[in-house]
């Protein structure tokens, strides 16, 4: 019996960025979908995706609004968001996600939260 690997989706409208998170979530396991925008991602669908990582200033609909369409249509997805603008980082906005990462962030750290927010999901389903 084999298990599938997790599907991992990043938003981020920063090409490089995408490019090197999908490179590490993938090394680590993980299929890993980019999306360049949230209405990319929202086209596709998130019925297969076990974890959502966000940048949140984005053209168009930021992470923020991307997070709180998620949680309305997957309440217990886990969704982390990246930002590079400290001043977004207010406690009171970045209720209902899993974790919040500053640009540059540790790829380590970020790939620990990704795990244990799928581990947390295996125990609560």
């Amino acid at each position: 019996m084999s298990k599938r690997r997790p599907v991992v989706a990043v938003v981020d409208d920063d090409p490089r960025l995408l490019e090197s998170l999908e490179d590490l979530l993938e090394s680590a396991g993980y299929i890993a979908r980019g999306f360049s925008s949230a209405g990319s991602l929202v086209i596709s669908g998130l019925s297969d995706v076990d974890v959502l990582i966000t940048d949140i200033g984005m053209p168009g609909m930021d992470g923020f609004e991307l997070r709180d369409l998620v949680k309305r249509a997957r309440p217990n997805l886990p969704v982390f968001l990246i930002t590079g603008r400290h001043e977004l980082a207010d406690q009171y906005r970045a209720k209902g996600i899993s974790g919040f990462f500053r640009k540059p962030f540790d790829g380590q750290a970020l790939l620990v939260a990704v795990g244990d927010a799928l581990r947390n999901q295996e125990t609560e389903g």
